[in-house]
This record gives C-alpha cells, sequence and structure tokens, in this order.
C-alpha cells in the first residue's frame, strides 16, 4: 500500500471508525486524464461501511469522508470514487 492510501486508511480508520473499508488505487485507469500524475496514488475507489453514516444522506456521508482526507486532496490526491454504506446496509447487499 502506498503512502496515499496509508494516510486514506488511518484517517477514514481515525474519523469514522469502519468496520469495513476497502481501498483500492484506480490511478492507473485514469493514465492521461486530469489529474493523474507518474507513480499513481491519485485516484481511488474507497468502499466504506461505518455506523456514522446511520441517519445520513449520501451527500453528508461524502462530506465526511472528504473533510477527514482534506490534507491529502490539498496535497494532489484527485477522485474518490465512494461507496459509503451503514453497518445494515452493508447486510443487505
Amino acid at each position: 500500500m502506498g503512502k496515499v492510501a496509508t494516510a486514506i486508511e488511518a484517517k477514514l480508520r481515525a474519523a469514522l471508525a469502519p468496520v469495513r473499508l476497502e481501498i483500492v488505487d484506480d490511478s492507473s485507469k485514469h493514465r492521461g486524464h486530469a489529474g493523474w500524475r507518474e507513480g499513481g496514488e491519485t485516484h481511488f475507489n474507497v468502499e466504506i461501511v461505518s455506523a456514522a453514516f446511520d441517519g445520513q444522506n449520501r451527500v453528508t456521508r461524502q462530506r465526511l469522508v472528504y473533510a477527514a482526507l482534506k490534507a491529502e486532496f490539498d496535497a494532489g490526491l484527485h477522485a474518490l470514487a465512494l461507496t459509503t454504506l451503514t453497518p445494515a446496509e452493508h447486510a443487505q447487499r
């Protein structure tokens, strides 16, 4: 796991105490697109399951994630594809 992915994991665990967290670096799929840079770690697919999302709509959930990762975005993280679920929603999948 790269430096940015490690930071994403640590910050999301600290901020949202997820029961499931999967982080996939999809940067290679975005080669030549906006925000891509050599070495990757610019585009990630993140699935996070957390009780912190209970009662929150999709936009609010995403804002919680983006707030936790503000420093990473400021440092060059370009995009996240997010799946944000409560434990009950995850159990229904």
